[in-house]
């Protein structure tokens, strides 16, 4: 898994997973960007190795890259979930693992990292959760599974927020747990 901040969706995969076989898998490791973040005290406390490989310590995003993928790779992986982690990839990246992120809209609609902001600034009536495989775009990667969440008439960005998070969790759990079932 990679994550960048509190790890709160890191979390209830960490929870869940802590029964591998009902799960149908196991984190083999968690990395970030940021170097003592939250999501990473999560991590460490489940006994799940961490690393982190940030940006600033490179010369420039091209050798970040290719240290981020050489990391992942060493642990070999089935799957790279994105749990919050607020960088783009390099298509190269994307290309040597499969990877899936979450994003808190119903894609295509409102793809970055502003969707709910913009879902209100554009008075959506709905919104949601699009669970998807990483490309070489933004939020453009094929959808696996989408939830939505309705927009109530005195949503602002911080109530939205809430709401779709709270959706978020439990519903990206069970599409990993689904998808490890097919890998398996």
């Amino acid at each position: 898994m990679l994550a960048s901040g509190r790890g709160s969706t890191l979390q209830a995969i960490l929870d869940a997973a802590a029964d591998p076989e009902s799960f149908g898998g196991q984190v083999v490791a968690a990395g970030t960007d940021v170097k003592g973040c939250a999501a990473m005290e999560r991590a460490e406390a489940r006994g799940v190795p961490t690393f982190a490989v940030e940006l600033r310590d490179f010369a420039d995003r091209a050798v970040w890259n290719e240290v981020l993928a050489d990391t992942i790779a060493s642990f070999q992986p089935d799957l790279v979930v994105l749990a919050g982690f607020m960088r783009i990839l390099a298509p190269d990246v994307v290309r040597q693992f499969r990877i899936i992120n979450t994003h808190p809209a119903l894609l295509p609609a409102f793809p970055g990292a502003h969707a709910v902001r913009d879902a209100l600034a554009a008075g959506a009536e709905r919104t949601g959760v699009t669970v998807h495989w990483v490309d070489e775009g933004v939020d453009t990667g094929p959808v696996i599974a989408q939830l939505e969440v309705p927009v109530v008439e005195d949503d602002d960005e911080a109530s939205l927020t809430a709401r779709i998070q709270a959706a978020e969790k439990p519903f990206y759990v069970k599409a990993i747990h689904q998808l490890c079932q097919e890998i398996t």
